[in-house]
């Protein structure tokens, strides 16, 4: 059986992708069952950048085909910001409470209708062989006044979809799988995968 690398070892997005991937022709594996895989740093200017860099190195590590991807939050009212820097906006990768706290304190004073914001992801699929293809999904909503919801990670209850009613962190997972900045970008990038896999 094919095997496909998710080049990531943050257990909320091996799920989410395992959910929405789940092939009968190929089994899903995360990098973190390698050992010796290469750390990557995610120095590009761009999601695409990194998500490539990813999938290259981890496609080279494996011989397998390799799925990465780069996502985060653009906030209008900060020009874009986060953007690449979502995970370490606050400083610390990875610590989606402090960087949650920054957040609310830049947008601290703006009006609800200058809170407008997107989730964005880039999905990098790569070969073995060399081959890079990319898919792109896009979520847009509103940026919160306080958290609200249990579920996800990151910016997930501050992240406000209108069509909803909720946040992201209020959501089921199947719901915010179909509406989701990367849900959307994996629909894209399943499709490349059957052509990959056949």
């Amino acid at each position: 059986m094919r095997k496909l690398v998710l080049a990531t070892k943050n257990p909320g997005k091996v799920a989410e992708f395992a959910a929405l991937l789940a092939f009968s022709s190929i089994k899903i594996v995360a990098l973190s069952d390698y050992e010796g895989a290469p750390e990557v740093t995610e120095d590009g200017a761009t999601f695409a950048e990194n998500a490539i860099k990813k999938a290259r190195a981890a496609a080279a590590f494996t011989q397998e085909i390799a799925l990465a991807d780069d996502s985060g939050l653009e906030v209008d009212f900060l020009g874009g910001q986060p953007g690449v820097f979502s995970a370490r906006f606050a400083g610390r990768p990875g610590d989606d409470a402090a960087n949650n706290a920054k957040l609310l304190k830049l947008m601290q004073g703006v009006p609800w209708e200058k809170r407008t914001a997107r989730f964005r992801c880039v999905i990098a699929i790569a070969t073995p062989a060399g081959e890079v293809y990319t898919a792109e999904g896009t979520c847009e909503g509103y940026i919160g006044f306080a958290p609200r919801g249990e579920g996800g990670f990151g910016y997930d209850p501050l992240f406000y979809v209108p069509a909803e009613g909720k946040t992201f962190a209020e959501l089921d997972m199947e719901t915010k799988n179909r509406i989701s900045h990367r849900g959307r970008a994996l629909t894209r990038a399943r499709a490349i995968l059957e052509r990959l896999i056949e």
